[in-house]
């Protein structure tokens, strides 16, 4: 696996949480409870914690699947009860949150899709004392949102890396198909492409809650270009909408290469059948086991991982080489 610059910081902060939960004393859902589950040396003892995580976007979403199994992981391990609640409304993702304050939880981890949407309410959660980690999108609000650490990849970091790659495939005409409009990281993605790539980059627009509708839009855009600039990659900012492309190229029968930010079961069997060229995988796993372990670690030890700095995820490349590890992890809905 061909790993961006941000794999080593990645690596070391896992390292040291990993290490910080090893040296606890063992216990379970009580401090008697010796037995190892495999995870982190063992399940933690003390008080028992509350922990909410709100995203904006959530069930029934592969992605977000793998973030909260890795979130659930880690709450098992450090004997902390774990809440879950998602909106794909900025509005009322900051409601949850607000909830979850009220509530009283012990800490608190939340995307930043639409950060301004979110501002008011995380200064609420500060003033009430409630630690916040921040995790996927929004990394360049969550310092001054007041959270202790982002935990996920650099956007424009990862789109220039797939620029990067695009260029090394001899592409030229790039199609980045953006799923949510107003969403910072997605936006990010398309903008470090489109400064990375050698080539042109045109955005797309696209209801991502409407799957037949994106792969229409899609469809259309490339049956369009063969009468002008031809599209030869189609650059999707999610697994799901990788499949919908690989639908709109046949249809159109076009031969773009298909290509995409994310990684799930479906991404690698597509892999595996070349029917994309390669994903952008930034860990999601590692970010919902990482932001749970955190809040634990800064309740129970007043550490703060990376001295809140962000803690890097990703980006890593993943091509038809990987696949072979990687089917075994996507089956076990870690990867």
């Amino acid at each position: 696996m061909r790993t961006a610059r941000t794999a080593a910081t990645a690596a070391a902060c896992a390292a040291l949480i990993l290490l910080a939960a090893g040296c606890s004393s063992s216990g379970g859902k009580d401090s008697e409870d010796t037995s190892d589950d495999g995870v982190g040396g063992g399940k933690a003892s003390g008080p028992r914690l509350k922990i909410a995580m709100v995203t904006h976007s959530g069930d029934g979403d592969t992605f977000w699947d793998i973030v909260k199994r890795g979130a659930e992981t880690a709450a098992a391990k450090d004997n902390v009860e774990f809440l879950y609640a998602h909106d794909d409304e900025a509005k009322e993702q900051a409601q949850l949150v607000q909830s979850y304050i009220d509530k009283k939880v012990d800490g608190i981890v939340v995307t930043l899709a639409k950060p301004e949407a979110m501002k008011d309410v995380l200064a609420k959660a500060a003033a009430a004392g409630i630690p916040v980690v921040t995790i996927n999108s929004g990394g360049a609000y969550s310092a001054q949102y007041g959270a202790l650490s982002h935990i996920g990849q650099d956007e424009a970091v990862a789109g220039e890396a797939v620029g990067d790659e695009l260029t090394k495939r001899g592409l030229k005409n790039a199609l980045c198909v953006i799923h949510e409009q107003g969403n910072v990281s997605l936006e990010d993605r398309c903008a470090g492409v489109k400064k990375a790539f050698g080539g042109s980059t045109e955005n797309l627009h696209v209801t991502g809650t409407n799957m037949p509708e994106t792969q229409s839009t899609i469809q259309a855009k490339l049956e369009a270009a063969k009468s002008g600039r031809t599209i030869d990659v189609v650059v999707t900012l999610g697994a799901p909408f990788a499949e919908a492309a690989v639908k709109a190229k046949k249809d159109a029968n076009s031969k773009a290469e298909i290509d995409t930010f994310d990684l799930n079961a479906d991404v690698v069997r597509q892999l595996k059948a070349k029917t994309i060229g390669f994903a952008v995988d930034q860990q999601p796993y590692l970010q919902g086991y990482l932001a749970v372990d955190e809040l634990w670690l800064y309740q129970t030890n007043a550490n703060i991982v990376g001295g809140g700095k962000p803690v890097l995820t990703g980006p890593a490349i993943v091509t038809e080489k990987d696949v072979p590890r990687l089917e075994k992890l996507t089956k076990n809905g870690t990867r």
